[in-house]
């Protein structure tokens, strides 16, 4: 459960992760996991379809995605259903519960750490990292890959910047893609060597970002090689594409001409 919405009710249409604890004769009971409270489920929400036996679709101890179709709480009641939730609201909903429990246990650590509740240290970071990044597992993403500035700049005080940064660095795996491409630049000015140098430097500064990395090297000239490492193929391809285009304007204006062959297939 979730320490963050213990005092909340869900929204009707919003989709809940459950955990089925009792199953009856016309449904089931379930615990939802985020919010601590009781829902139930009945059979006619199970399956579009005929149920002989209802623990041929669920079982106790089983986590489902179900929506909430109403919320009572004066009745203390909130009536759930699984068969109105999609395969893909079910991905989706699964990876975004796992980042919240990861979330939740990096912030945990945090606050024991900092000798401060955890609703506590939640109140001061989590609506920060929530507005300014995809979520607070974003937040503590940006700590690992880029460093504690990741969280100063969007307002996240000294001490407990520092202290996520050093938590999510340790705790979090980060993933990197690598996209690369062929130049060829191209100049016959008696210092087109140094015209050429010139290109490639103002090339890889062009894609200077936070989190990424860019390697130019030369495979025989006139072709060089360059390599991008980014946290997806988006970004990673962005930077490839700038810093060729950096390069072969920077050849142009320079004298000398060049071109660009992607190898990335994503």
């Amino acid at each position: 459960m979730s320490a963050f919405k213990s005092d909340e009710w869900p929204e009707v249409g919003e989709l809940v992760i459950s955990t089925v604890n009792e199953i009856t004769e016309y449904g089931a009971y379930v615990t939802l996991d985020e919010y601590g409270k009781d829902g139930f489920l009945h059979i006619s929400e199970i399956s579009s379809g005929w149920i002989r036996n209802i623990r041929d679709h669920v079982r106790e101890g089983e986590k489902l995605v179900l929506k909430v179709l109403r919320v009572n709480p004066e009745k203390n009641q909130i009536d759930l259903s699984l068969r109105r939730v999609t395969q893909r609201e079910k991905r989706e909903k699964i990876m975004l519960w796992k980042r919240s429990r990861k979330a939740e246990s990096l912030l945990r650590s945090a606050s024991q750490k900092l000798g401060i509740p955890l609703d506590e240290l939640y109140d001061k970071v989590g609506g920060t990292l929530e507005k300014s990044f995809s979520d607070i597992y974003g937040g503590l993403e940006a700590a690992a890959r880029e460093g504690v500035e990741a969280l100063l700049k969007v307002g996240v005080p000294k001490d407990i910047a520092e202290t996520l940064t050093e938590i999510a660095k340790e705790r979090i795996k980060l993933s990197v893609v690598k996209v690369k491409g062929t130049l060829s630049l191209t100049c016959i000015k008696p210092d087109g060597v140094l015209r050429i140098k010139e290109a490639l430097l103002r090339a890889k500064e062009s894609g200077l970002t936070r989190g990424s990395n860019v390697k130019i090297y030369a495979i025989a000239p006139p072709k060089y090689q360059i390599e991008v490492t980014a946290k997806d193929y988006k970004e990673a391809n962005v930077i490839l594409n700038r810093v060729a285009k950096t390069a072969i304007e920077t050849i142009t204006k320079l004298g000398g001409y060049g071109s660009f062959e992607s190898q990335s297939g994503k």
